[in-house]
């Protein structure tokens, strides 16, 4: 089971979210699989993470993971005291690999996944990847692979107010705005996105309105 640095000593508000993550894998769709592993122990005084992909015979066609960071302190990067890191990796067709608007495609699937559950985030950053393998000799027979691989980054905007955090405080280019309190499913909406995008990079049907999935891979 994965479990936080220090968790006895963790803050409230992480125990709390991964608390929520927790709740919210029991909502995913049934074709995704998720759960807890070891978090990273130097990215952050708090780490949480979970690994998942998608269940029975389609288990290899989409996989990642997602790991909530958080820093009482705050980090300038992070322009907040909380982080989410994200990779998902998908296996595709030749003829997909090699479309040169695929990691266009593969980055609107993680917007359009936060967008439909609500998760609101900033500094959001990442890269899309496209690899090919080909194998030889005795290997040729387990044939060639193409994968997408998204690793992404981005804040959860209620950290902020979760621990105090004055969001009317005035800045050099005035007032901040307001965000959105802490709550259980602003949480788990950031779990859930994560498993949409699993969804979508597989090839699965769309569960939800406005998140177009890749043709799925064929066997």
């Amino acid at each position: 089971m994965g479990a936080a640095q220090s968790y006895e000593a963790s803050p409230p508000i992480f125990l709390a979210s991964t608390d929520a993550l927790r709740d919210g894998m029991a909502r995913l769709r049934p074709e995704i699989s998720m759960h807890e592993v070891a978090a990273p122990t130097r990215l952050a005084p708090y780490a949480f993470a979970l690994a998942g992909g998608l269940t029975g015979d389609a288990a290899d066609l989409a996989a990642g993971r997602l790991i909530v960071l958080m820093d009482p302190e705050g980090q300038p990067a992070w322009q907040g005291s909380a982080r989410i890191v994200c990779y998902a990796r998908a296996s595709v067709d030749p003829e997909i690999a090699t479309d040169p608007l695929l990691a266009d495609v593969a980055w609107s699937w993680l917007r359009e996944s936060l967008d439909a559950h609500g998760a609101q985030v900033r500094a959001l950053g990442g890269a899309v990847t496209t690899t090919s393998s080909r194998r030889f000799g005795l290997l040729r027979a387990e044939g060639d692979s193409f994968d997408v691989e998204l690793r992404c980054s981005w804040s959860p905007d209620w950290a902020e107010t979760a621990l105090g955090a004055d969001m009317g405080a005035a800045s050099p280019t005035g007032p901040e705005p307001t965000r959105p309190a802490w709550s259980p499913d602003g949480a788990a909406a950031h779990v859930l996105a994560f498993g949409d995008l699993l969804a979508a990079m597989a090839g699965l049907p769309p569960a939800l309105s406005g998140v177009v999935s890749l043709p799925q891979r064929r066997s």
